[in-house]
């Protein structure tokens, strides 16, 4: 049921108001100035506010300006009457959702009560999808670990620049969280974060990823297409994976390092860029450099910071905070009932000789927290670690 506020000074237009929306199935409650309104604002969680414009002691546009900056969630719709019209449009543009003019009609009340509830149900929504999808970007590190604070002291130290950094370790241990951490602290935060997973794009099709493509360039070239250095002017760019690029990929990535310029395939004209290019690899780029895979000139481009996450393996201390971090995180998602590991259960997966690193660990929290019992004990760890 959505509750609604109602702030007028006259108590017939309030009566007549409470009487239509309780009819009509809302929670309706009443303030008799701007002042009371707004102490019930701060009180109370409102889907709705109506309020009148002239008042004593504060008036609408006052409450309007609290609402706006204290609670820009909840719409306000402005009561005005014959002489207030233009202050009710001015409110409008400072933030109010829509305003009803007296004398109050039925229809025209309920239209917008109905529309302002149903902007306010979007916001909550839109909300909702934000903080998921900032959850699913987390940019905290989790963990006490020397290894793991190393990490974040590079993190704290190099983010503020606009230095390249180059991002060893393994398959899962996380190095996209550290991408993600030097972006987030760094003055390009609110420019765009581009990633480019370098293995997973086919050899003959890199280049036109990352530096785009002029129509006609190639047979399925319909039109222009901007790579992925244009798309993010101004932020980062992270080239995940960068070992497993090809030698003439690697050359015009060498040249866009060196000139900040890069050209389309398929294009003459040469465009200026200014991203901050991040890049991370599994591989040992040094041997990869002997055995002629990788060229030696990017890699100390690249290299100008070199910070090596460490395997789950070398920083066991760190699963316990892991686990329940985990664990917290996806009862949280999917609206279940936290679980709790028992001491000798974290002892197990302590014992784990981890070859798939955070991600692997995660797979087994969730497994763990679907198919267990209230508590996740060693019998149950072992169990499920290695299901077949």
């Amino acid at each position: 049921m959505s509750s609604i506020l109602i702030i007028d000074d006259e108590r017939p237009i309030r009566s007549a108001m409470r009487d239509i929306l309780e009819y009509e199935k809302y929670k309706v409650d009443e303030a008799e100035d701007g002042a009371i309104g707004i102490e019930k604002v701060a009180a109370n969680k409102y889907d709705l506010v109506l309020c009148d414009i002239k008042m004593p002691k504060k008036d609408g546009l006052e409450v309007l300006t609290h609402i706006l900056e204290n609670h820009p969630d909840v719409p306000v719709v402005m009561i005005s009457g014959h002489g207030t019209i233009e202050t009710a449009v001015d409110a409008i543009k400072q933030g109010a959702f829509d305003y009803i003019a007296k004398p109050l009609d039925l229809n025209r009340l309920l239209i917008t009560v109905r529309n302002a509830l149903d902007k306010g149900v979007l916001v909550e929504e839109t909300n909702k999808l934000r903080k998921k999808v900032n959850q699913n970007k987390l940019t905290d590190i989790v963990g006490e670990s020397a290894g793991i604070q190393e990490v974040k002291n590079m993190i704290n130290k190099v983010a503020a620049t606009d230095a390249r950094v180059l991002i060893t370790g393994g398959n899962g241990t996380g190095k996209e969280l550290v991408a993600r951490s030097l972006h987030q602290n760094s003055s390009r935060k609110n420019a765009p974060f581009i990633e480019v997973n370098c293995a997973a794009i086919p050899s003959e099709l890199i280049e036109s990823e990352l530096f785009g493509h002029e129509k006609g360039a190639f047979t399925s070239a319909v039109k222009q297409r901007k790579g992925k250095f244009e798309q993010a002017e101004g932020g980062t760019l992270f080239l995940d994976e960068i070992g497993d690029m090809s030698a003439s990929a690697q050359a015009k990535v060498l040249r866009a390092l060196q000139e900040n310029k890069i050209t389309r395939v398929g294009g003459e004209k040469e465009i200026k860029v200014n991203v901050r290019i991040l890049a991370a690899t599994n591989k040992d780029l040094i041997q990869e450099i002997k055995d002629n895979n990788f060229r030696e000139d990017l890699y100390h481009r690249l290299s100008v910071i070199l910070i090596h996450v460490p395997s789950l393996n070398e920083r066991k201390d760190d699963i316990p905070i892991l686990a329940d971090y985990f664990l917290q995180k996806i009862c949280d998602e999917n609206g279940m009932p936290k679980k709790e590991f028992t001491k000798d259960g974290l002892k197990a997966l302590q014992d784990i000789n981890w070859t798939g690193n955070i991600r692997e660990l995660r797979n087994l929290v969730e497994r763990l927290l679907i198919l267990s019992d209230q508590q996740i004990d060693a019998v149950t760890v072992n169990k499920y670690a290695n299901p077949k």
